[in-house]
């Protein structure tokens, strides 16, 4: 049973717990890493300020990752988890400075076990996972800058500001709402102005060479984020349609926390004071960003991909239980904890089950064979390295994250083709037929995937 003097061993062996499960299951039931790490795989061998198709943190965490661990899969699940858990950590430490008891700050953790972005998801690690962390930690900092005017906190929120927006442009939601909030508060939060400004400079300076690379690169990443948000297919019933299906889905995903939730509340009833400075935080950090991109689809008719949501509902738990504090019942805390352990084991199990029972995924793409077949094809044909492959992330994507070489991964030519030489070792891959009547070098298919290869003899 939970009591008051374990609680912190009750915390870190639930975070303990969720790193082992979800890198053991993955690690266990994938024979490859999902398309979104290939993908950050790929970018990392090539490091920029920036991609086609996202800002370029998520490609330095798993580049740095690949310089100590190379190519052993279970070293990014691993990597997904730590991102998770310091995000668990730091809602952790925000509720335990808003809530009196302890363990409503632990049981404001163990309520994200509801949410499926925050297992399920997980080891996919990609854009969103990478956000997690600095949604959590920038709100974190922003409280503790506030509340106590420190330099250091308002420092630590300008980096992880940046950092997080490098991970996704989304995170400009939390941001803004942040933003709100000291607006709206700023009678009381006037000596914490300076400190706020030289939050915003750090986060600019930090930014700049991203924002260098976008102008250099034709806002390219923008433009793709608007492409998959369906703007390009513009029709009027998209302001309604798409954000009535973005709150339906959004209630869908709460479901489970809402069970959860209610088990430990003895009546349905709170009471909301709007001068209470920590009821109005926690309002704004949760309801606020949902709030900006509900009204965002309305605008511009914007599809909301329901994996975009992923580091929205970090605060919760937290929210939840502030607003029904006077009400919880903990008598009925061993009940949560059934429930609780019901989601927390199962939610794996069913990971499982679906990776086993179905060999149809991108998890189950045998990168390693056909990276093994290529090497050997090279090794008979050249004496060099490979050293670029080109081609879309995920079939160039896996050759550079598979052959032992580690080569960089090249989307298309057009920047690279007078650079590139026989002694550098390239491969192609693509389409068989179009490869075929253009290869110079050494032509091969393996699965329905072609592969040119110009190499040294």
């Amino acid at each position: 049973m939970i009591t008051k003097k374990n609680i912190n061993k009750a915390f870190y062996l639930f975070l303990f717990s969720h790193i082992l499960l979800w890198t053991l299951v993955p690690s266990f039931s994938n024979t490859n890493l999902p398309l979104d790490t290939i993908e950050a795989l790929a970018w990392g061998s090539n490091l920029n300020w920036g991609f086609s198709k996202h800002p370029p943190f998520s490609a330095f965490a798993v580049e740095f990752f690949y310089i100590i661990f190379g190519n052993k899969d279970w070293a990014y699940y691993l990597l997904s988890q730590i991102f998770v858990i310091i995000a668990f950590f730091f809602v952790w430490k925000l509720s335990s400075e808003f809530l009196e008891n302890k363990i409503y700050s632990l049981l404001s953790v163990l309520l994200l076990s509801g949410i499926y972005f925050y297992n399920f998801t997980t080891p996919e690690f990609n854009v969103n996972i990478s956000q997690l962390p600095f949604w959590a930690l920038s709100v974190y900092f922003f409280w503790r800058g506030l509340n106590n005017n420190k330099k250091t906190d308002w420092v630590f929120f300008g980096i992880f500001s940046a950092l997080g927006f490098l991970s996704k442009y989304l995170f400009i939601y939390i941001l803004l709402a942040l933003l709100i909030f000291f607006i709206f508060n700023l009678k009381n939060y006037r000596r914490s102005i300076k400190n706020y400004i030289l939050s915003i400079l750090i986060s600019i300076t930090l930014l700049t060479p991203h924002f260098i690379w976008l102008i250099n690169n034709d806002f390219t990443t923008i433009f793709y984020g608007l492409d998959r948000s369906g703007l390009s297919d513009f029709s009027l019933i998209n302001h309604l349609k798409n954000p009535i299906f973005f709150l339906f889905k959004q209630t869908i995903i709460l479901i489970p926390l809402f069970i959860m939730s209610f088990v430990i509340v003895k009546k349905l009833r709170f009471k909301i004071s709007f001068k209470d400075k920590k009821t109005l935080f926690l309002l704004s950090i949760n309801l606020i960003p949902i709030f900006l991109m509900f009204i965002t689809s309305i605008l511009t008719g914007a599809k909301i991909r329901t994996m975009w949501m992923t580091p929205f509902y970090l605060f919760f738990g937290t929210l939840f239980l502030f607003v029904f504090k006077k009400y919880i019942d903990l008598k009925k805390i061993k009940k949560f904890f059934v429930i609780f352990l019901c989601f927390f084991l199962i939610s794996p199990l069913i990971y499982l089950g679906v990776s086993l029972a179905d060999n149809t995924k991108r998890t189950d793409y045998p990168g390693k064979e056909i990276s093994r077949l290529v090497q050997n094809k090279w090794n008979d044909n050249f004496t060099n390295e490979i050293k670029i492959v080109v081609g879309d992330e995920w079939s160039a994507g896996n050759l550079s994250y598979h052959l032992y070489s580690r080569p960089i991964w090249i989307n298309e030519l057009k920047n690279y083709r007078s650079k590139i030489t026989e002694d550098q070792g390239v491969i192609y891959t693509g389409n068989p037929k179009i490869l075929k009547k253009v290869c110079p070098g050494v032509f091969g298919t393996i699965k329905p995937i072609g592969y040119c290869m110009i190499g040294r003899k």
